[in-house]
């Protein structure tokens, strides 16, 4: 996979992915990320990427011209089914683990990093594919959602993470939040490790985490538990 990222900050890119599991991958090849200026895209002297809005109204908006220059500049005009153009923004589709799945088939992807005020509304129309927000809160820009966006898609790529298990059973892949995990020391401050989990039954062993998932899905999230349960209905 090949993933550009068009940034009014791309400093910020600059250590985030070259530790840990992402890191790993980026050295053995298992996928391209390249940051770029916004800025480098611009034809004036002074660079300029905002200006006022339009109407009037507080704050600065991203010009249509350097996003479109740097789009066409990157796209290799393959369908879309192999390749996309993301829009960070807090308008955007909620992101979850389903849409990092679909993300992860593609062979190539553009994120464009949302600043100030927002973009022009031509960019949104015209040039982006789909638009994703990691939630429902204010930040000073795409930058880090789009960073969120490489590591949840990253991970699900072929050879990154060792254990494909791992990958399947992991919170939200199924729609439940995750089990409780344990590891020793089996009594630690006198809190037992559940002996179930001793005993190397392995279908019982299963059931309980099921159940597990399931109480701590309705105790911290019951909207995943209905939606989840609706699943199975259909």
């Amino acid at each position: 996979m090949w993933i550009d990222v068009i940034a009014v900050l791309p400093e910020m890119f600059s250590s985030a992915f070259e530790y840990g599991v992402i890191g790993r991958a980026r050295k053995k090849g298992l996928f391209t990320l390249q940051v770029h200026n916004l800025r480098d895209f611009t034809a004036d002297k002074h660079r300029q990427i905002d200006d006022a809005p339009y109407g009037g109204g507080p704050g600065m908006v991203l010009k249509p011209e350097p996003i479109f220059a740097a789009v066409r500049s990157l796209l290799r005009g393959w369908t879309k089914d192999r390749e996309k153009v993301v829009l960070l923004t807090p308008q955007g589709k909620r992101l979850d683990q389903q849409l990092l799945v679909e993300l992860s088939v593609l062979e190539y992807l553009i994120l464009i990093c949302g600043r100030y005020e927002g973009v022009d509304e031509r960019v949104r129309e015209q040039l982006v594919d789909e638009e994703i927000s990691i939630g429902d809160y204010v930040l000073s820009g795409g930058e880090i959602p789009a960073m969120v966006i490489v590591d949840g898609v990253v991970r699900l790529l072929e050879g990154v993470v060792g254990s494909r298990e791992s990958l399947i059973e992991e919170s939200f892949q199924e729609g439940l939040l995750d089990y409780p995990q344990y590891t020793r020391p089996y009594d630690f401050e006198g809190i037992k490790v559940p002996d179930i989990l001793l005993k190397g039954d392995h279908q019982r062993v299963k059931e309980w985490r099921e159940k597990k998932a399931r109480e701590r899905t309705a105790q911290l999230r019951p909207d995943l538990l209905e939606k989840w349960e609706g699943s199975r209905k259909r």
